[in-house]
């Protein structure tokens, strides 16, 4: 019989995220998710701790959040916009107007911490009649480190201007309009001066803090079923699972044991221990429970919020080496943050598997490397636990904050 091999071991976990230095922090993070006009959502700002809740009723716009967030991501990490907004018109306000040249769009940016100070950024999206970027500014400090504008609709560029702080205060060059201008920077700028290393040092925070994003939602009826074995990179729908249970298990036995603990804990009976076996003369691979008395339970026989449950631990216990992200290669691990963002954070979970996931969450949250943006429909059960950011939607999408203690 041939069994799966076993890949290649990724490096160890990188350590707590270090003290702030002068009340900034070390970490590039988004603090702030902006949606200024964007589906259903106008002049809103959605304020993101190390782990947050966004919750609301249907038709809120958690969803619609999320989806605005992996853009940007997609954006940050050098996408083409088509990538990043496969719908757009789906972003455009329902009752917003055309202008005299029939054209619509709509906006959304962020804010970015990190040892430069918080940096803002905000993208100006033309969805109809043509897809196109057409204004962007990045600032800092009350500085306009870039701005871009369309200024001929006839050809495929913007116009943009960085700081320079040198001979000449601004430098203007052409950037395509389908790409962020803030993630091309590094290719464009020099960094001779002090302002344009200020420009890099800032552009660099924001596409660092944007990448690196796991967008998550399990879903029970792809996991039950054996799956071919492959590189044990998980995907967003977890189908994979048993094939990262059967590289994860090998590589790290204190994270596997977090595994089991938690998973103990959220799915009925005795478990010992969770693992993956070959299947089908080692062409598949399978996922059981140990029950620990010689019975072994195949995940086709879990129910969903066992599942789901499962697999958003096993999300929150690994790391970009597991996931199916777009990696910081040239970044040093402690010094990269992944976020997860989990649409239906509690969905299918009973009280007893959302309390311990979200004290899970919040656990590896407080070190600083992972961050979670999630959405439910209630978060009153989150009350009492530290750490937790609960941001609330109503149908007319007007947020309100509230931080757990």
């Amino acid at each position: 019989m041939t069994t799966p091999a076993s890949p290649p071991r990724p490096a160890t976990a990188p350590p707590p995220a270090p003290p702030a230095s002068g009340g900034r922090p070390r970490l590039p993070r988004v603090t702030e998710l902006r949606l200024s006009a964007f589906a259903g959502h106008r002049g809103a700002g959605l304020p993101l701790g190390a782990l947050t809740l966004l919750a609301g009723p249907s038709g809120s716009g958690k969803t619609t959040a999320l989806r605005a967030y992996e853009a940007l991501a997609r954006l940050g990490g050098g996408a083409e916009l088509g990538e990043a907004f496969p719908e757009p018109g789906a972003c455009v306000p329902e009752r917003a107007r055309a202008d005299a040249q029939r054209r619509r769009g709509f906006r959304i940016g962020c804010t970015a911490d990190g040892p430069e100070g918080p940096v803002r950024l905000e993208v100006a999206v033309q969805a109809e009649p043509g897809l196109r970027i057409v204004g962007e500014r990045l600032t800092a400090d009350g500085v306009v480190l870039l701005e871009t504008a369309l200024r001929d609709p006839g050809r495929r560029t913007v116009q943009a201007a960085w700081h320079t702080a040198g001979a000449a205060p601004v430098t203007r060059a052409p950037l395509p309009d389908d790409r962020l201008g803030t993630a091309l920077l590094p290719l464009r700028v020099a960094g001779k001066t002090p302002g344009q290393r200020r420009v890099l040092a800032a552009a660099e925070q924001m596409v660092v803090a944007l990448r690196s994003v796991f967008p998550c939602d399990p879903r029970p009826e792809r996991m039950r079923d054996p799956v071919p074995a492959g590189a044990g990179r998980l995907l967003g729908g977890c189908d994979n699972l048993a094939d990262v249970l059967w590289r994860t298990r090998a590589e790290c036995g204190r994270r596997h044991g977090l595994l089991v603990d938690a998973v103990r804990a959220g799915c009925a009976g005795p478990v010992t221990d969770l693992l993956a076996e070959p299947y089908d003369a080692g062409r598949l691979v399978r996922a059981l429970l140990d029950r620990g008395d010689g019975t072994r339970t195949e995940l086709r026989r879990l129910g969903d919020g066992e599942l789901r449950y499962a697999a958003l631990a096993l999300v929150l216990l690994t790391g970009p080496g597991v996931l199916e992200v777009d990696a910081l290669g040239e970044v040093p691990a402690a010094l990269q943050t992944l976020t997860v963002l989990a649409d239906g954070l509690d969905r299918a979970l009973d009280p007893v598997q959302r309390s311990e996931l979200l004290r899970l969450a919040a656990r590896m949250c407080e070190r600083g490397h992972i961050r979670l943006v999630g959405t439910v429909s209630d978060a009153s059960w989150a009350a009492g636990v530290s750490g937790v950011t609960v941001v609330h939607l109503d149908r007319d999408r007007s947020p309100r904050r509230r931080a757990s203690p």
